[in-house]
């Protein structure tokens, strides 16, 4: 069998595509098919006078999605450069598919969740979840370039790594409650005081009652360590993986990206451009004068985010934030202890926060306090100061949400359909 994606290569050659009909349309003796094989789309032409009589049977016996291997020769698009066709010699009928439900009329969110299974068969989707691997394809790279290795950190914890009111318990066993994890970050951080340098992926759970545009209750997280790493150094690796990530997507998804109509041309004008990078205490002003009613220590809303990067052609690194509103591992600023060394990254075009990092606190005793003070003291967490006791160093980390990344570059709505099977507070089927 022959893929779409390498038809190029094939002009002039009989081959055979093992598909499904996504569309088909009719002029009289001519039938246009639309195929699909997983890897692409292109049109079969089938003309009554080539083709058999059993063959052109078939044409007319076929519904959208029946599965079928079409045989012909391939030719280029006599009007479109780089298009090419199939001109129909045989076709084999795979299996006769039922009517379809989700037919080309509009239907509204909750039917296509719904048929969710169905509906990523759509030229839309198929583009998202092509955009989605090429990501998860390019985190890698980028880890493996830069000498980090990949570490698989576990989803059953026993431990909080954020806010406890966020996580999902389960009952384990005779060990009493376990959570899903939330991150994979302080078994990271574990593991870096072996291999240096470390990245995880994979899926994590938030019991956060969201019900935005921009929430999911599971979601893959990628999260990076690196011993020997200080505040800065930290933000230029995340500028530096987010550059990367988009120019890969940019080299490798362009039909995938006509498809959903993107406009690219901020995507390509971040990359020779640093990322502005804002401290909280210069951001509350700037909010403040757009408009915003936001006060020093509140955390940024999707409105606040927004605002700030209206009118930026880069990312925005919000950095130095209130220690009093965030988690008890992060590092305090030796410049003032009321606040951290950690940053939020906000993409531009709407798409919110997309990464989140910081020094971590590599002082025992900082550290030890400051789980105390979130009421998070117990056995489950000396493992965690024993990094501390033993070998300590600087370092820094942080999470890339996954679904938010692919939504930005994608530039879908809705991060539901960033995803092949969204799991959100009233959505747990198919």
């Amino acid at each position: 069998m022959h893929h779409i994606s390498n038809i190029a290569s094939e002009v002039g050659k009989e081959i055979t595509i093992a598909g499904w009909l996504y569309n088909k349309r009719s002029s009289g003796k001519i039938v246009f098919l639309e195929l699909r094989d997983g890897s692409g789309f292109m049109q079969a032409v089938v003309s009554e006078d080539v083709v058999d009589e059993a063959t052109w049977k078939a044409v007319g016996d076929m519904t959208q999605e029946s599965s079928l291997k079409v045989t012909g020769t391939v030719t280029a698009h006599p009007k479109k450069e780089n298009v090419f066709e199939l001109q129909v010699t045989h076709i084999e009928i795979v299996q006769i598919a039922q009517e379809y439900p989700i037919t080309p009329k509009e239907h509204g969110p909750d039917f296509l969740l719904d048929h969710r299974h169905l509906w990523l068969r759509s030229k839309r989707q198929w583009a998202v979840q092509r955009i989605r691997d090429v990501i998860i394809r390019s985190v890698y790279d980028f880890y493996h370039e830069h000498g980090y290795v990949k570490v698989d950190t576990p989803i059953l914890t026993p431990n909080a790594c954020e806010g406890a009111t966020e996580l999902f318990d389960i009952e384990y066993f005779d060990e009493g409650i376990l959570h899903l994890s939330q991150s994979g970050q302080l078994y990271l951080e574990a593991a870096i005081m072996s291999v240096g340098r470390g990245f995880d992926f994979g899926p994590v759970f938030r019991a956060e009652k969201s019900k935005t545009r921009k929430h999911l209750t599971e979601f893959w997280m990628m999260d990076a360590e690196a011993a020997f790493v200080e505040h800065d150094e930290n933000m230029n690796m995340q500028e530096a993986l987010v550059k990367y990530v988009v120019s890969r997507c940019l080299e490798n998804c362009k039909v995938e990206l006509d498809i959903l109509e993107r406009d690219t041309t901020k995507l390509h004008g971040l990359q020779d451009l640093p990322f502005e990078r804002l401290e909280y205490s210069e951001a509350i002003p700037k909010l403040q004068a757009l408009g915003s009613d936001i006060q020093f220590g509140d955390d940024l809303g999707a409105d606040d985010e927004e605002l700030l990067t209206k009118d930026s052609a880069v990312p925005v690194f919000i950095h130095k934030w209130p220690k009093s509103i965030k988690p008890f591992y992060m590092k305090v600023d030796p410049g003032n202890p009321e606040l951290v060394l950690n940053n939020d990254l906000i993409g531009i075009e709407n798409a919110g926060e997309i990464i989140g990092g910081s020094q971590r606190e590599d002082d025992y005793e900082t550290l030890k306090t400051a789980i105390e003070s979130h009421g998070l003291e117990g056995p489950e967490y000396e493992w965690y100061l024993d990094l501390r006791r033993y070998g300590s160093v600087p370092h820094s980390g942080y999470g890339l949400g996954l679904e938010r990344m692919v939504r930005w570059v994608s530039g879908v709505e809705h991060i539901r359909e960033t995803i092949p099977f969204p799991r959100m507070i009233n959505r747990v089927r198919p």
